[in-house]
């Protein structure tokens, strides 16, 4: 059995996941459920959600909504307390680089070079191109980087015109990624869901709220601060009832 929760993982914050995994595993314990004693950090996210020995995993809502929902139990959504984002949702910052003429999130549509780091990514992908959409075209992404950060440091050399970052990565960049002082932020996104903790399918999901709930509200200060994690919110299944990216029929500019 496994437990992983890759998506905001950094080396700053390694020991505060570890204890809010300790935590979460007392929990799940005491309520009789199945834990393993570590978190995995070395299995890759995509191959963990697929699971059967799932205990406990992180998802963004887009692979979630195209490929995972009938596949496992969604569970709750994690709360970070973001800037114009009701509990349980965020959204990403469009940033550009610090030095760019472009003013606005408009500007973009202008024939702009979008870094992104998957196209499964709500916040780097998704978030962006449905945004577009609603304008009437698609951003041409020319660059797949792999990572938020390595997409922050694509628009910092200039090898994209722009980005969209999950705000919570964002956040947590400022403090110790040296690239984000290249940058600049021009707007947002839309809110969705945020990540959401699942487990394998077939499981009933309240045990694992209550035992999570339990957990992050013994969290000592620091490590709370540390991750800037709020809470979790049970969303309705109907949150995530959003379309998936638009297919490219039009590119802008």
């Amino acid at each position: 059995m496994i437990a992983s929760l890759p998506m905001y993982a950094r080396p700053a914050n390694r020991a505060a996941h570890q204890v809010l995994w300790h935590l979460i595993r007392d929990e799940l314990q005491r309520r009789g459920l199945p834990a393993p004693d570590d978190l995995d950090d070395a299995i890759d996210f995509q191959e963990s959600w697929a699971r059967p020995d799932l205990v406990l995993g992180q998802i963004c809502n887009l692979p979630y909504r195209a490929l995972f929902r009938h596949r496992v139990t969604a569970i709750a959504a994690m709360d970070y307390g973001l800037p114009d984002c009701a509990p349980g949702y965020y959204n990403s910052v469009f940033i550009v680089h610090r030095d760019s003429a472009v003013a606005d999130k408009s500007d973009l549509l202008n024939g702009a070079r979008m870094a992104a780091n998957a196209l499964l990514s709500q916040s780097g992908y998704g978030a962006a191109q449905q945004w577009a959409a609603d304008q009437g075209c698609l951003f041409s992404t020319t660059l797949m980087t792999g990572s938020h950060a390595a997409s922050i440091a694509a628009v910092a050399t200039r090898q994209a015109d722009f980005a969209t970052i999950d705000a919570q990565t964002w956040r947590m960049a400022q403090q110790d990624d040296p690239a984000t002082a290249q940058v600049r932020v021009i707007g947002t996104t839309a809110a969705s869901p945020c990540m959401t903790l699942i487990t394998r399918a077939g499981q009933d999901p309240g045990p694992y709220l209550n035992a999570v709930t339990a957990a992050v509200a013994a969290l000592p200060d620091g490590h709370r601060q540390t991750l800037g994690l709020r809470g979790v919110v049970a969303l309705s299944p109907d949150a995530y009832d959003i379309p998936l990216p638009p297919e490219p029929r039009a590119v802008c500019g």
